[in-house]
Order: structure tokens, then sequence, then C-alpha cells
């Protein structure tokens, strides 16, 4: 599995397992195949309501934990130092680990919710560049983070992001972002690879994936790592995790790249880091 290397020097690799929505025994034989095909990248969050069923699952595959890259999340309703910490003890507790390799903020703070947004930002950093000098998180990162609020946490940071976590798809790929965290030296990582299911009709995709005789997910994944992220697509079942595995045998030339970039508008969430909790459709 390629890797790419952090800013602290940690590597990770570029292809991972999402597991939102996975719960319960569904979470842990989706953890437990996907580690079995070949997968060491898991990422889960505490507002997924699933580290329970990603550490049993951990467990159950019968793989040493120092092999399996376990990254969870805080989530954005409990930001602030002491809550950060509070927060980080339940997660590890769930996912039973005494560590974990990637801490991110799940969405940063926002005007409508923090009476000071980057205050609260802060704080929660500064807990989690604490957290990881004391050897209990490798890696710390962002996610859903815009300019404005990366520029708000250099002020403060010790530490600059490792990774920053967005949504990354064929037609809502957030080039200006991810330009300016690739220029920060940090790693962009994809969630939503799929557009929520929405590229599935494309025929410009379509058509290129019929001449890889790949699959349309296949060309998705493939086009978020050429692009030199991390991507952490979903799924639960055997068939899709050992198919979205299999993207490593063929290359998108220059020409399929662009066209992939150059797709209209498609499968946006409507979330946005500063309008939560309303989502802007």
């Amino acid at each position: 599995m390629k890797k790419l290397i952090l800013n602290d020097g940690h590597e990770i690799p570029v292809l991972g397992f999402g597991t939102y929505k996975a719960r319960e025994q569904e979470g842990i034989d989706a953890v437990v195949s996907a580690i079995s095909n070949g997968y060491s990248l898991i990422d889960t969050a505490s507002i997924y309501g699933n580290e329970e069923a990603v550490g049993k699952g951990s467990q159950e595959s019968g793989v040493a934990r120092e092999h399996v890259y376990i990254t969870t999340k805080l989530w954005r309703e409990c930001l602030g130092y002491e809550s950060t910490k509070i927060e980080f003890e339940k997660s590890l507790k769930r996912l039973k680990v005494d560590y974990l390799d990637l801490y991110l903020i799940h969405w940063p703070a926002n005007a409508k919710n923090y009476e000071n947004w980057q205050k609260a930002n802060a704080d929660s950093w500064r807990a989690m560049e604490d957290l990881q000098a004391e050897g209990r998180i490798k890696s710390i990162g962002v996610s859903n983070f815009f300019v404005e609020h990366l520029e708000a946490l250099f002020q403060t940071a010790r530490v600059i992001p490792s990774i920053n976590q967005l949504e990354f798809h064929p037609g809502y790929w957030q080039q200006d972002l991810v330009e300016y965290c690739k220029m920060k030296d940090i790693v962009v990582e994809s969630w939503s690879p799929l557009a929520k299911g929405k590229v599935f009709g494309n025929e410009v995709l379509k058509s290129i994936a019929e001449k890889h005789n790949k699959s349309v997910a296949q060309v998705c994944l493939r086009w978020v790592i050429q692009h030199q992220l991390v991507v952490i697509p979903k799924s639960s079942t055997p068939q899709r995790i050992k198919e979205n595995m299999e993207i490593f045998d063929f290359e998108l030339t220059d020409t399929e790249m662009d066209s992939i970039n150059a797709l209209p508008k498609m499968g946006f969430s409507g979330e946005m880091p500063n309008s939560w909790p309303d989502i802007v459709k």
C-alpha cells in the first residue's frame, strides 16, 4: 500500500476505510472485512456512534494494534481545552486502545455557536498538542477547516495540522483550499469520494471506467489518489470493500484527470463549517 509522509514524519496509507453509519455488528463485520482485505487505515468519529464497533472489529481482525491505523474525531459541540481531553479519553475507552494514530477536530467552531470561535478551536488544538507531546496521539489534524480557520489556528499553534479532511469528489473538490493545504504541507484526506452516489450515473466517468475495465467507484478513488490525497471510501459490502482496494493496477491519463476535474457540481453534501447546525442546500 502506497503511503504519504505527514509533516510530523509519520506515514499514512493513501487508501483507508470509512465507517460512517456502520454501527453495531454491521460495523464490526465491516472493519474485520476491511482489514482482512488489506486496509490498515480505519476512520471513525465520536459522532458516528460506532467507536466500540470499530474497536471490536480491529481486535477481532487478529491484526496487531501497531499495524492498524486508527483515526477518530472530536465533535464540534465539545470544543475547549478540558472538554477535548475528556472526549479524547471517552474515545480511547470506546475504541479500547491506549493511543490514537490520528485525532482530528471534526468541524471548526463558528460564530453562530461560539462567542469566540478562534479561541474554541485554539483551546482544543492546545489540548491535542499536549496529548501528542505525551505520546497518546501520533498525529493531530483537522477536518472541514477553510483557510480562515487554519490561519486563525496558526496564530497560536505550536504544531501545524498534519491532515485536513475535506469533502472532495468529482463535482466538488475545493481546488483552492486543497492547493492552500498543500502549500502549507498539510495532507488532504477525502471524505464522500463517491459524491453520495451521484457519480454512478455520470457518462464521463462511465466512459473512463469502461476504457480501464474498472468500476466508476474505482475511477473516482484513483482520481483522488492521483491528486496526492488520502481517500477513505465506506462500504459494508465485502465485495465493494475488496473492489475499492483494487485501484493500484491502473492509472488515469492527464486528459482523463482533466475531464474529471472539469465535471459540473454534483453530490455536494450542503454542509459548511460556518453555517452549522443548518445545512445549506
